[in-house]
């Protein structure tokens, strides 16, 4: 916060709050059309899923639709019901949220008390640091293995002003994972009352065998919270819908501190329709697989670096990354650039529909012979 804003504030301003930079979400489409009225635009920058939403969302919002005057159901009941049969879980196991980084952000709001500390690794997901820092507590950050968790370097930096660890797998931005075996050893060194968040946002893209399963591990680890979302792989980015699975002691202490009506009336619904249209899920993951591929061998063709992933993007490493970023930019392909992360040369390119990865391919050779 700068000396301005400062002067214009009469009470006092949380000191951890006013030293944060606001998350920098992926541009929009319509942002690089005001911006350089461009109207062919493919964006390539926030992880989404290029489909969109499967029909019986669609049909399910269209009958939501129709009760807009209703408040939700703030219990979540009938979402909660069709996440317990999937995922084997009881409803009270369960916490619904705006999006998994409202259950990110309660989970540290109940744990983290001022000077207390919370462990990640470098290049983790920058809402973990939002979270922490807005509730008074410190950031303790572990240098990365091969862009991903050292898990026993973040075991060791454990220390009793610990409150939680936050750890992504597969990991945003990097796309790096953690087999089951590492995160097993991982939990046993973790004391019982450092809480434990897995952020699986991404889990339904994974098709490594070694994989974890968070949900599986729940009964052994109580002190473990694995956070889920609708926003990636089935498609509800616009509706803000994630859900955490805990004990259900944790669970009850996220629902006590949550907003009401904190899920609106769509989301519940559209939520509760895609767990039921598992062939849009595995259609989806094909898509990313090929997908992938292709992109995977074209920066094999350009000579470029890139970090082997689990998710639905790749980071690519380019020369003179900010130049190259802007340059896609003026072509109409948006991609998401990371120096936040601590990635300075490095782009984050989500996986598209063919035709958009073709046009990223060709627009990222055209950039880079222009140098």
């Amino acid at each position: 916060m700068n000396d301005d804003f400062k002067r214009q504030l009469k009470g006092p301003v949380h000191p951890g709050i006013a030293g944060l930079t606001p998350y920098r979400p992926g541009k929009p489409i319509e942002e690089l059309t005001r911006e350089l009225g461009i109207t062919d635009v493919i964006k390539l920058a926030s992880n989404e899923n290029p489909r969109g939403p499967g029909p019986l969302v669609l049909e399910r919002l269209e009958r939501a639709a129709r009760e807009l005057s209703r408040y939700p159901d703030g219990g979540g009941f009938a979402l909660k019901q069709a996440l317990s049969r999937t995922l084997g879980v009881a409803p009270a196991q369960l916490t619904l949220g705006n999006g998994s980084n409202d259950v990110l952000d309660l989970a540290a709001r109940i744990t983290v008390l001022p000077g207390a500390e919370a462990v990640v690794s470098a290049h983790a997901f920058v809402v973990y640091r939002l979270a922490v820092v807005s509730c008074g507590g410190a950031l303790v950050e572990v240098p990365a293995k091969d862009y991903g968790a050292d898990l026993p370097a973040m075991a060791a930096a454990i220390t009793e002003r610990t409150a939680i660890v936050f750890l992504a797998n597969p990991n945003n931005p990097t796309g790096t994972w953690v087999t089951e075996p590492a995160l097993v050893d991982f939990l046993e060194a973790v004391p019982e009352r450092v809480w434990v968040v897995l952020d699986e946002a991404y889990a339904e893209y994974v098709e490594e065998a070694a994989y974890p399963d968070g949900v599986a591990l729940l009964e052994r680890y109580p002190n473990l919270i694995v956070t889920r979302t609708f926003s990636k792989i089935h498609a509800l980015a616009a509706l803000r819908i994630g859900y955490a699975v805990s004990s259900p002691a944790i669970a009850d202490l996220m629902n006590r501190a949550r907003q009401p009506f904190n899920v609106n009336a769509l989301a519940l619904a559209a939520a509760e329709a895609a767990l039921t249209d598992q062939e849009f899920v595995s259609t989806s993951r094909t898509l990313n697989r090929e997908g992938k591929a292709t992109l995977v061998r074209g920066f094999e063709e350009l000579g470029l670096e890139y970090i082997p992933s689990a998710g639905n993007f790749l980071a690519v490493a380019v020369p003179d990354a900010p130049r190259v970023y802007q340059a896609l930019l003026e072509e109409g392909v948006i991609v998401r650039p990371i120096g936040e992360y601590g990635l300075p040369d490095h782009l984050r390119v989500s996986i598209g529909l063919p035709e958009e990865n073709a046009r990223f391919l060709a627009t990222l050779r055209r950039v880079l012979a222009a140098r």
